[in-house]
């Protein structure tokens, strides 16, 4: 097992990780930016190491920075958290390159998934239902339109190397076509330096749901049931459940399968999800995540299980704690993000906080890097805590996040808080009747949100 790890992150998951290694008796080195000096992961970790400026490409995303203080440490090994470096096929060739464990999968994974068109390649050949859509890349206006044709309108095009909802267009008729083309491919290009795009039939009210697996890198694997991950803001997450309100449990045994039986085929190791649309009891693939996930608490929550702990023990070498056999569902988890931001139109809003109150109580876990006298910095994402609740059935989850949420405290700056007091009075949200679209049709209508 390792002596030390380093976290090459910040915030509440760099909180995570650190949790874990202290259970586990391993030692903790916290990395920060000159704006980070104060924050809670550089507190809590047992050394800290100041890697650059407050910009990310200077600090958080220096790799020479982040070898240098595993050298300076001692550190053998380094968690990614999620963001940053966590999804960098070079980063991690690098580490090995130095002798260093990275906590996740391999180079190779990384890269193969990291790439949308060889990603859905693999899967399809693997067994994993697909989307239909091009096969590969679509080079001209004249293949995206033919293929328009071909699949049928409504089509989305995105971006090969795209992510956080940029560099995709939904080209509702062939009249949308060229503009909806045009624009993905722009935005590829001046967000991820590749203007390569591919097309996908664009489903029209499908419900997002992934499937967590786990894998040793010995051809062995497993599931974790799936999280819905519906209710979505400009393809962002905001409200994340499990198990999923419309998923029998036949569906999560045969989908599970799937998934886990494909990780298991290419010796992934550690944890990754595998994302899906569901529409009229279809799976579609639509990517894979090799690394943890902003909400894998549900999944701890429903299972009993720490994933930060295993993927730790499987990069040491060591076997998962778990089987299939051993994975039972109990009860329901639900995850809402905290942001710091101004409603209605979630512009960020940094600065100080005058004033902090976790909520507490049975089946309530809050997962925040903030205190009072904390000055959220401006250069970073705006997720500021995730509230989770778990109860022994979906009612009492929800009752119980709307508890935790009139306890929460957070004075100084805004939040959306605001936003989950709303979406707990819908009777969709009660219901679990929704899909990807219904977020940004709800803010339409009550926000003025276009």
């Amino acid at each position: 097992m390792f002596k030390k790890i380093l976290i090459a992150n910040r915030g509440e998951i760099a909180l995570r990780v650190i949790r874990a290694a202290r259970e586990m008796g391993i030692g903790s080195v916290a990395v920060h930016s000159t704006a980070d000096s104060d924050a809670m992961h550089v507190r809590m970790a047992d050394e800290s190491v100041c890697i650059g400026p407050p910009s990310s490409q200077q600090s958080y995303l220096s790799i020479p920075s982040i070898i240098a203080a595993c050298e300076i440490t001692g550190a053998e090994a380094i968690h990614p958290g999620y963001g940053f470096l966590s999804e960098n096929a070079g980063f991690v060739q690098i580490l090995e390159d130095h002798g260093l464990t990275f906590i996740g999968p391999t180079a190779e994974h990384i890269r193969i998934m990291g790439d949308k068109i060889t990603a859905k390649d693999t899967m399809k050949a693997l067994g994993v239902p697909c989307v239909p859509g091009s096969e590969g890349g679509v080079p001209t206006l004249a293949d995206a339109q033919r293929i328009g044709e071909e699949v049928g309108y409504p089509v989305i095009i995105k971006a090969t190397a795209g992510g956080g909802g940029k560099g995709m267009k939904v080209a509702q008729t062939a009249k949308d076509m060229e503009r909806a083309f045009q624009t993905a491919r722009a935005e590829g290009k001046s967000n991820f330096g590749n203007d390569e795009v591919y097309i996908e039939k664009y489903l029209t009210t499908p419900r997002h749901i992934e499937i967590q697996v786990f894998g040793d890198g010995k051809g062995r694997a497993v599931h974790l049931g799936e999280r819905d991950c519906s209710l979505q803001r400009r393809h962002q997450k905001v409200f994340e459940e499990a198990p999923g309100p419309s998923i029998t449990p036949e569906e999560r045994a045969r989908i599970g399968k799937v998934c886990s039986d494909a990780v298991a085929n290419i010796n992934y190791i550690g944890a990754g999800t595998i994302e899906f649309l569901y529409e009229n009891g279809e799976f579609y693939f639509i990517e894979m995540n090799t690394r943890l996930q902003v909400e894998h608490p549900v999944t701890e929550g429903i299972f009993g299980v720490d994933l930060v702990r295993e993927q730790i023990n499987v990069a040491a070498g060591l076997p998962m704690s778990f089987q299939q056999e051993d994975l039972e569902i109990n009860g329901h988890a639900i995850e809402v993000r905290i942001n710091a931001e101004k409603l209605p139109n979630f512009s960020p809003c940094p600065g100080r906080i005058t004033q902090y109150h976790a909520p507490g109580g049975l089946g309530v876990r809050m997962d925040s890097a903030l205190y009072a006298g904390y000055t959220i910095p401006p250069y970073y994402d705006s997720l500021i805590g995730k509230l989770i609740v778990h109860g022994r059935h979906r009612a009492e989850a929800l009752a119980r996040l709307e508890r935790s949420l009139s306890e929460l405290i957070v004075d100084g700056v805004d939040t959306t808080v605001p936003l989950f007091h709303a979406l707990l009075q819908e009777p969709d949200v009660q219901s679990g009747n929704y899909n990807i679209h219904w977020l940004e049709h709800w803010l339409e209508t009550h926000m003025g949100e276009s």
